[in-house]
């Protein structure tokens, strides 16, 4: 830590406890670990902030290359606007039918969109083929004994 072998950390204890003292020295130990615990969460936090900017002009980069590709359109590759115009597809005819509904509920002594036609001629019944007689064999009686 620091180039600071074990005896000179020995050394720098017993001068601080002696300049120090006993009462004072936890006291001051404490709250140069929460000093230090301070400067790191900053320096920490200020990487972080680091880092983002990087990767954020990383990506203005890339943004500004792929628009700058000649032949390539982003906004063609949008999926929003096919999903967008198929759903509103469907709600036009969605609202179309209703509308037809609407139409024949409201106007029930409109004549019907097409009558079945029925033959002229009533068709021929199916010819069945006869069927054999079965005979019957009388059963016999069971002998109780």
């Amino acid at each position: 830590m620091f180039g600071i072998d074990s005896p000179e950390l020995l050394v720098i204890a017993v001068v601080a406890l002696v300049v120090i003292g006993p009462k004072e020295l936890p006291k001051l130990l404490r709250s140069w670990g929460q000093w230090m615990a301070k400067m790191r969460g900053m320096a920490s936090e200020f990487r972080g902030h680091v880092d983002e900017m990087v990767r954020q002009s990383e990506l203005d980069e890339v943004k500004k290359q792929l628009e700058s590709a000649p032949g390539l359109d982003l906004q063609s590759l949008d999926p929003t606007k096919e999903i967008k115009s198929l759903i509103q597809e469907g709600v036009a005819e969605g609202e179309k039918a209703i509308a037809e509904v609407k139409a024949q509920i409201d106007n029930p002594l409109a004549e019907p969109e097409s009558a079945p036609q029925i033959a002229a001629e009533p068709a021929a019944p199916p010819v069945l083929a006869p069927v054999p007689a079965v005979e019957e064999k009388p059963a016999k009686a069971a002998a109780v004994g």
